[in-house]
């Protein structure tokens, strides 16, 4: 964070995003400030609270890529909410402390597979022992020879010499032998061997009541379900017959596993989420009130008044334990065609202090947008299309044609912003794309020429291209 300036993050993002800069100056500083915030003494640094942001602008304008590429940049949880799930006709819907649950299986989920990662190399090596020890087990008793059943007093004896060591030349040769199965490991020369290795419960057929008890809520669960879930959750394992290659993979999962505290994944993940948590909360506005007395709009204020505390900053219970949300970052949006932000209610709005108002994409946008970004959608179609032996090449004028395009049937039909070039894009690319595995080796040039034939008489025909783009 040292490092990740105002101006750092707004370079990171406009690698991604086109134009917009004042809402990326927004989060930037949104984020500079988080740092700011943690170099403060502790009686004040309680008292900073985030200073949660509404955008405004059409949808397709690059809202969400925005509070996405942001959350990721600093790696903080990040979960995308349509605040209109939250309302159903005439009642409140679901319930909104459910927000920052997801938060938090998320940043858990994402702090959990960073630490799996860490320890992969480790979990990698005694995974390969155990599967030699397998191997060696499994090897030893196909060669063994069949012995008739000893009667007592041979048992006796066994029993009396249990106790004696291996003879010095039978350890070495067990030796030798782990060691070429060893070789052969690493140097995948089994990986279609059949071995039979023992896996985790919940590798069975337990797994889907396990995933819909975890599921539940603590205070859902009841303290049966709680108890049922401890003991479908131990230590109980199983054997099963599988390939070396698959074997492999299980038991580096069950070693990375071990080496995980989880424990200490969770009491990080829910600081993390704490701290950097970012929320983004999508179609605020249609949580703004026709004035009617009946119907959803008094859905939709009662939405608002339950997202406050939250938003304002309060204690969730999940269930890894309490969540405070005081620091979470809220970054609203919403068209606002049609209703305006001060039609919120006050309370609301006071919530969201930082407005900043997203431009339309006009047709010179629309082209930087299929030229600019690291992962422009020509970029993506060149690059799925080369796998099949396909050469694709976007001429100039051919990207200029589809940003034309596609600026008109904004104008004329709803505009939905730089979604519409995945249409036109898709639309102009369909022949090629199917053809695809039966063109390899060929180079397929897309011109205005290319563009207007595919597309021309669709765009040109305003009851055609309402359906088709």
């Amino acid at each position: 964070m040292d490092t990740l300036t105002p101006a750092a993050v707004v370079a990171e993002l406009d690698r991604y995003i086109v134009g917009q800069r004042e809402a990326k100056r927004a989060v930037a500083i949104a984020l500079r400030n988080r740092m700011r915030r943690q170099r403060l003494a502790d009686d004040l640094r309680d008292e900073v609270s985030p200073k949660n942001i509404l955008m405004i602008g059409p949808t397709g304008v690059g809202k969400t890529e925005i509070a996405r590429r942001v959350a990721r940049i600093v790696d903080a949880p990040f979960v995308k909410v349509e605040a209109t799930k939250f309302t159903e006709v005439g009642y409140v819907g679901r319930d909104v402390e459910s927000i920052v649950r997801d938060l938090v299986e998320v940043g858990i989920g994402a702090l959990h597979e960073a630490r799996l990662a860490e320890v992969r190399p480790e979990a990698e090596r005694a995974a390969t022992e155990k599967l030699v020890t397998y191997l060696l087990r499994q090897r030893e008793a196909a060669e063994a020879p069949a012995v008739p059943r000893p009667t007592r007093r041979a048992r006796r004896g066994e029993a009396a010499g249990a106790g004696e060591p291996a003879s010095p030349g039978s350890a070495r040769r067990l030796q030798r032998r782990r060691q070429r199965l060893l070789a052969q490991v690493q140097g995948r020369q089994l990986e279609d061997v059949t071995v039979e290795i023992e896996v985790e419960a919940r590798d069975d057929e337990s797994g889907p009541l396990l995933d819909f008890l975890d599921g539940l809520e603590p205070e859902e669960l009841g303290e049966g379900g709680r108890e049922l879930l401890d003991a479908l959750g131990g230590a109980r394992r199983r054997s099963r017959r599988v390939s070396v290659r698959e074997a492999r993979r299980i038991l580096t999962e069950q070693e990375a596993a071990r080496l995980v505290d989880v424990d200490d994944v969770i009491d990080e993940a829910i600081r993390r989420v704490e701290e950097s948590g970012v929320v983004f909360l999508d179609e605020v506005d249609k949580l703004i009130s026709d004035g009617g007395e009946y119907g959803p709009g008094v859905s939709s204020e009662g939405v608002q008044r339950d997202l406050l505390p939250i938003v304002e900053g309060s204690t969730v219970l999940t269930r890894y334990g309490p969540v405070k949300t005081d620091h979470i970052l809220f970054i609203g949006a919403g068209a606002f065609t049609d209703v305006k932000p001060a039609d919120l209610i006050p309370e609301f709005q006071g919530r969201f202090p930082l407005r900043v108002e997203l431009a339309p994409l006009g047709e010179d946008d629309l082209y930087a947008i299929l030229t600019e970004p690291a992962n422009a959608l020509t970029r993506q179609y060149v690059a799925l299309l080369a796998t099949e032996g396909v050469a694709l090449t976007f001429a100039d004028d051919g990207l200029r044609e589809i940003a034309a395009v596609a600026a008109r049937l904004n104008e004329r039909q709803e505009d939905i912003g730089a979604r519409r070039l995945a249409t036109i894009v898709e639309q102009v690319l369909e022949e090629v794309s199917f053809d695809a595995p039966a063109r390899a080796g060929e180079t397929v040039v897309i011109d205005a020429a290319y563009v207007r034939e595919r597309v021309g008489d669709i765009a040109e025909d305003e009851d055609l291209s309402n359906f088709i783009l």
